[in-house]
């Protein structure tokens, strides 16, 4: 199965490359749109601040060719600050910046006495997660000093079923997994959470078809 790893400018790419390739992916590195477009499935890390992360995606055209990449049911997976991109805004450093809004809600600070937030929480499972499918109440690798605290299923689009959300905690509850139709995403490292991180790739790339 054809997978693309979007490589913008961001960071922490190819340990993302070799996680997917070790959960039985064919996997390559691009930047070039087209080649992300075309993929079965396409995935979006993140490492680092909200609006630079932003920034790089739109300069490669990354918003419109994943907006396409829906709007025809292909999958994307986001990571990190992969995730965080995916929703309206960020108040990361005190400005509000905005994000692609393919999910209501804004990204805050933890509260939380200690951030960043890093290392091994256990995740809350959605019901019915196809992610999580067969790994509930597994502990994930973190590191992050944002995210996103309200409930995005509770301002969700009447039209579509509202999104599955996963949580975790740390010094209150956070989104740790959102997955509607075609696009998933997690706010902690896969490729850095040993068995259960390849298992829950090994579910994404299930998912993807041709």
């Amino acid at each position: 199965m054809k997978v693309t790893v979007f490589d913008y400018g961001s960071g922490n790419v190819h340990s993302a490359v070799r996680a997917l390739a070790q959960a039985g992916a064919d996997v390559s590195l691009t930047s070039d749109p087209g080649e992300a477009m075309s993929a079965a499935g396409l995935v979006v890390p993140g490492v680092g601040a909200f609006d630079t992360v932003v920034k790089r995606l739109r300069a490669l055209r990354g918003d419109r060719f994943i907006e396409r990449r829906l709007a025809g049911g292909l999958p994307v997976l986001g990571i990190c600050v992969g995730l965080q991109v995916l929703f309206e805004a960020s108040e990361e450093h005190g400005s509000r910046e905005s994000g692609l809004n393919q999910f209501p809600g804004t990204v805050t600070k933890l509260p939380s006495e200690i951030v960043p937030h890093m290392g091994w929480s256990t995740v809350e499972t959605a019901p019915g997660s196809k992610l999580f499918a067969g790994i509930k109440n597994e502990r994930f690798y973190f590191v992050h000093s944002y995210g996103v605290q309200t409930d995005p299923a509770q301002d969700a689009d009447d039209h579509f079923a509202p999104p599955a959300i996963s949580w975790a905690s740390h010094g209150g509850r956070f989104v740790a997994a959102i997955e509607q139709g075609p696009l998933s995403a997690v706010q902690f490292h896969p490729e850095k959470s040993g068995e259960a991180g390849l298992r829950l790739l090994r579910n994404w790339l299930s998912t993807l078809k041709g």
